[in-house]
């Protein structure tokens, strides 16, 4: 399955976003945590700064998100997982809002109630979490929902795979293969379920190797590679959508960054992200649409400079937007 040269650029210039996204996301988020902003004694304030609270970032995995959502649709869902900003961008989420509510303000999508792992746009049917494998049961009600209404909307639920070994995983694999769901599973295989390696976890080598005890197909995507994503990711979709049930895709990524920024990683071997880095999807893609002749050193800094403007503001509206006043903390409350 071979993609347009649209869709082809579209993909690159989302991996451009989503990288410049969250680099900047690492660096705002560590204002005011370090000594000598924070109280003494201290070595690292969760609370503090402009964006309080724990932060996931996803830089290098970003062949994951581009390579699925260039099939979607505006009626597709998307369910992410608690390191979710590269699904809500590649979904389409606007980030002037998804940026506000990392800062914890009133303008954010969840009126800054949510913080990063609670992203919740009803517009672009997206939604996250930071309960480990809850993408995979939600997905399954979205994509129930679009059977029953007789449509051809798929839904896709993203996680780790140290979510595999949560029993959501597999109550949520056999329901799908039961009963035919439109839902695609992808497992992002970063190696690590926080600090620990898939090798000292999972007793499967490749997570895509049990999609069989539930009779669905399970594909292995072996390289962090956004048109070997997309290739597999639409087999999968447009299987879903002829109503012939569901597929795992495992896709074997990798995470530049630690499991949450501070995160010290001294269960990493030294030198571990920098060798990664030296496979960096953006480039290799970068390199494939030059050969072809899609891609130019003009047509790219036009294309750096439209990120980097809408990058700019989303982090300045975050900035300038009000707080929630005190009594709106009774407001959208269950009890």
């Amino acid at each position: 399955m071979n993609p347009s040269t649209e869709r082809k650029l579209w993909m690159y210039e989302k991996m451009i976003e989503i990288r410049e996204y969250e680099e900047t996301m690492a660096r705002v988020y560590m204002e005011g945590k370090l000594p000598p902003h924070i109280q003494k004694g201290l070595a690292f304030d969760i609370g503090s700064g402009p964006v309080p609270g724990e932060m996931h970032l996803a830089a290098g995995q970003e062949p994951v998100a581009v390579g699925v959502c260039a099939h979607l649709h505006d009626d597709d869902t998307v369910v992410g997982s608690h390191r979710p900003h590269h699904f809500a961008i590649a979904k389409g989420v606007p980030l002037n809002p998804m940026t506000a509510e990392m800062f914890g303000k009133d303008t954010g999508l969840g009126r800054g109630k949510g913080g990063h792992m609670h992203l919740f746009d009803p517009a672009h049917k997206f939604s996250c979490s930071g309960i480990i494998g809850a993408s995979m049961p939600p997905a399954c009600g979205a994509a129930l929902a679009a059977k029953k209404r007789g449509k051809d909307w798929v839904a896709v639920a993203f996680f780790g795979e140290g979510a595999t070994n949560q029993g959501a995983f597999h109550e949520s694999m056999n329901l799908a293969a039961l009963w035919k769901l439109p839902v695609l599973f992808v497992c992002e295989d970063n190696k690590y379920a926080i600090s620990v390696e898939k090798s000292e976890s999972t007793s499967v080598a490749w997570n895509a190797d049990r999609a069989a005890a539930y009779g669905m197909p399970g594909v292995l995507v072996d390289q962090n590679d956004a048109l070997a994503v997309y290739e597999a990711a639409g087999v999968a979709i447009a299987r879903a959508r002829r109503g012939e049930g569901p597929t795992l895709i495992e896709v074997k990524t990798d995470r530049y960054l630690g499991h949450f920024q501070g995160d010290p990683e001294t269960y990493r071997p030294k030198g571990e992200a920098a060798e990664l880095r030296k496979n960096d999807p953006i480039p290799r893609l970068a390199e494939h649409l030059r050969r072809a002749g899609l891609l130019d050193d003009a047509a790219d800094q036009a294309l750096r400079q439209r990120v980097n403007a809408r990058i700019t503001e989303a982090y300045e509206y975050g900035r300038s937007s009000p707080y929630p006043k005190p009594e709106d903390a009774l407001l959208h409350v269950f009890c």
